[in-house]
């Protein structure tokens, strides 16, 4: 036989040997795929169409005109209106809006006394990279629109530098410390990471040890199983929780503003979530090899499309729909809340609800998957 012919025979074995494993070729398909598709379409460093809210107490020409140079600009879309600071306070520490617009009374008179007023624009920085360009647009923005209505008996105003005073308030991060972002959202994403590994290995394991039909000869149910092999993984995903916690503090410096015991509350639900959904993939993979992969293969949307690593409201409206069903999309707005803004439980209800229901539709899927093991 030639070399050829072995190299020939060699390959032939290989392609068999894929073809059968199914699992493994769908993911050396599939990875490319979601990576091209996400990366492509996706992931967006320049969002735009930001939530805003205006609170304007005036309403003259020239404020209309403001604000509609705003919403032109395309990084600003105005989602509400109100008509105090404790509704705006409110909006930026639920996530709603982005910015306030703030325009005071009185604006339009200083104006054209060419007394330099203030317009403020409160932003939630507790994400920099998601605001920073829309902030850095601000006075650029206002230049262009004031261009259109400085004319006749106010042209006068264009000699001047800046007609307007432009006040950016950042909240929550004032200073746009990148780590006070990435650090609680860290918490996430090893607890997304681990807990769904660890836990998807650890029926496969059952299963290549040829321990599974000792289980199944177990006169537990399905539920009762699934409880008792996710329960150790709980107290595990609470020691990396501390251990993360004391690092953000003591190492780098992130401020806690919220409460402890709503933050503890959301990481036991979230890593609940995540042993679910490794309990759902052991029932689907046969080794261990295949738990690694398919939970890769939920990792990488995870990280891409919650938020973590690219501005959430970047994205088109498909992937942002996506990610809202992700476990770790709203777990990262709990966190980033609760340490960052002081968000109460009223504020991240929804995230709560959200993971919730993540649970009780995965739950269900592992426990019926799991029956269909037993029989």
């Amino acid at each position: 036989m030639s070399s050829l012919s072995r190299i020939w025979a060699i390959m032939a074995k290989e392609l068999i040997q894929m073809r059968r494993d199914r699992m493994t070729f769908a993911m050396m398909i599939g990875f490319p795929i979601i990576q091209l598709v996400l990366f492509g379409f996706a992931i967006n460093t320049d969002p735009k169409y930001l939530p805003a809210a205006i609170y304007a107490e005036e309403n003259t020409p020239i404020v209309r005109t403001l604000l509609a140079g705003f919403e032109q600009s395309h990084y600003y879309n105005f989602a509400t209106q109100i008509t105090n600071q404790e509704d705006a306070e409110k909006l930026l520490a639920q996530g709603k809006v982005a910015f306030v617009i703030h325009i005071p009374i009185g604006f339009t008179r200083k104006l054209i006394r060419n007394e330099r007023p203030q317009l403020l624009i409160e932003a939630d920085a507790s994400d920099p990279a998601a605001a920073s360009n829309a902030i850095g647009r601000a006075n650029e923005i206002v230049s262009r629109a004031l261009a259109k209505e400085l004319t006749g008996s106010l042209a006068y105003l264009k000699s001047q530098e800046a007609p307007v005073d432009v006040v950016v308030h950042r909240k929550y991060n004032p200073e746009g410390i990148t780590q006070y972002n990435i650090v609680p959202g860290l918490l996430g994403v090893i607890l997304t990471m681990t807990s769904v590994m660890i836990t998807s290995m650890a029926m496969t394991r059952e299963s290549e040890k040829g321990n599974l039909e000792n289980i199944l000869a177990m006169p537990s149910r399905a539920h009762e199983v699934m409880l008792g092999k996710i329960s150790p993984y709980v107290l595990v995903g609470i020691g990396q929780t501390a251990i993360i916690l004391l690092a953000a503090k003591y190492l780098f410096g992130v401020p806690f503003v919220g409460s402890l015991t709503l933050l503890l509350f959301g990481v036991l639900v979230f890593i609940l979530a995540n042993l679910c959904l490794g309990f759902t993939f052991s029932t689907v993979a046969k080794t261990q090899m295949q738990a690694m992969q398919l939970t890769f293969f939920f990792f990488l949307p995870s990280i891409l499309l919650s938020g973590f690593m690219f501005p959430f409201r970047g994205m088109p409206v498909w992937a942002q729909v996506i990610g809202e069903g992700l476990p770790l999309t709203h777990f990262l707005r709990i966190v980033r809340g609760v340490m960052l803004k002081g968000s109460a439980m009223t504020d991240v209800a929804n995230e709560f609800v959200a993971v919730g229901v993540f649970i009780v539709i995965v739950g269900c899927m592992a426990v019926l998957r799991y029956r269909r093991t037993l029989d």
